[in-house]
C-alpha cells in the first residue's frame, strides 16, 4: 500500500495532463475526466502544493463530478490527504469510502497506514511538548539557582 502513497507522477505526464486541462479550461467547459486525470497526476506529485491543488480539484469533482466516480474521488483524496499528512481529512474520506466498498483491500491497507502515522506523529507531538517542558522546567530550576546566590 506504501506504493500507492510513493507513486510519482512523471514531469512528463503532469504536463500533458496539465496542458489538457488548461485548454480545456480556456473554452470554459473541462470535462469531468479531464479534471480528474490533471487531479489525479497532481496528487501524484512530489510538491506538497501540487498535491493541495490536486486535492482540491478532487474536492470539487467529489460534490459537483460523476456520481459513479464518487469512490475513485474518496480515494485519492483519502491519499492526498495522506500525503499532506492531513490525517484526520484523510481517515475521513478512507471511511467514507469504506462504507461503499467495506472489502476492499487497498483502502482497508491506506486505513492502517493512516492510524499508523497518526499514532506515531502523535507520540512525536508529545515527545517535542515533554521535551519542550523538561526544558522550561530546567531553565526555571537554574533561574531559581542563580537567583539565591
Amino acid at each position: 500500500m506504501d506504493s500507492v502513497l510513493e507513486d510519482y507522477v512523471t514531469p512528463a505526464d503532469l504536463k500533458h495532463y496539465e496542458q489538457q486541462y488548461h485548454e480545456e479550461m480556456k473554452t470554459g467547459q473541462v470535462q469531468p475526466k479531464t479534471q480528474f486525470e490533471y487531479a489525479w497526476c497532481l496528487v501524484r506529485s512530489r510538491y506538497a502544493a501540487d498535491i493541495r491543488r490536486g486535492v482540491l480539484l478532487m474536492e470539487d469533482l467529489f460534490h459537483n463530478g460523476d456520481t459513479e466516480a464518487k469512490r475513485d474521488y474518496l480515494f485519492y483524496l483519502a491519499v492526498g490527504n495522506t500525503k499532506l499528512k492531513e490525517y484526520a481529512q484523510a481517515l475521513k474520506f478512507v471511511k467514507a469510502f469504506l462504507n461503499v466498498e467495506p472489502a476492499n483491500r487497498q483502502a482497508q491497507e491506506l486505513e492502517g497506514i493512516i492510524k499508523s502515522r497518526m499514532k506515531k506523529e502523535g507520540m512525536m507531538g508529545m515527545a517535542i511538548v515533554g521535551g519542550a517542558a523538561l526544558a522550561v522546567s530546567g531553565l526555571v530550576g537554574l533561574g531559581i539557582a542563580l537567583a539565591k546566590r
